[in-house]
């Protein structure tokens, strides 16, 4: 599992006065939750950049005041007018407390009906599931060899091993549709053996 360190300053003074002032230095107030206490710290905004902006699923371990604390983000707040991060909540995680997170899909192998002349289409990218933390994985494999052509791939075929899947089972995730030049080959096919069949006739005359 991937893992970035971020070394925190716990806040020692709390309100809008703080929390401007904070921002004012580059820093962003951010909260770990889910433990035996909830940490209020802060932290430079570079130092969150790796695992804000980033499609990865990681670990973060955080250092304040001398204790770690091993956490996966959970919500990110931005300003409105700038776009700047402005406050970020990380859950962390406890042994033998289950979890909720969403896991990127890695989609491998090429469908049979991509061979055939098709088109892929992913349509989602991530799921979400609720695990332990010692079952969380960068992501979750789905092998999309055997996707023939007009066919789906849904929720309910991902293999996730000791996860519950939360998203609805029959949602699609992948699909291979007939590309244009596949469906005006297939039009002008019966057409074609129509014609031959026709000259057969015209020459036994």
């Amino acid at each position: 599992m991937k893992t970035i360190t971020i070394e925190g300053q716990l806040r020692t003074e709390s309100g809008k006065k703080a929390t401007r002032q904070l921002r004012s230095q580059q820093n962003v107030p951010a909260v770990i939750y889910g433990g035996k206490s909830e940490i209020n710290f802060y932290a430079l905004a570079s130092d969150f950049k790796s695992i804000v902006y980033t499609s990865e699923f990681m670990i973060a371990d955080i250092k304040v005041n001398n204790n770690s604390y091993k956490c996966i983000l959970k919500d990110l707040q931005f300003d409105k007018v700038t776009d700047k991060l402005i406050h970020i909540d990380f859950l962390e995680l406890v042994e033998d407390k289950k979890v909720i997170a969403t896991l990127p899909l890695k989609y491998t192998g090429t469908p049979a009906g991509v061979k055939a002349g098709g088109k892929l289409v992913t349509k989602i990218k991530s799921i979400k599931i609720k695990t332990l933390p010692k079952y969380l994985k960068e992501f979750i494999e789905v092998d999309l060899s055997n996707l023939q052509l007009n066919e789906n791939i849904r929720v309910e075929n991902i293999i996730a091993d000791n996860m519950e899947v939360l998203n609805s089972p029959r949602i699609p995730i992948a699909s291979v549709t007939m590309t244009r030049q596949l469906k005006q080959e297939e039009a002008a096919a019966p057409k074609a053996a129509g014609g031959g069949a026709a000259s057969a006739a015209a020459a036994k005359k």
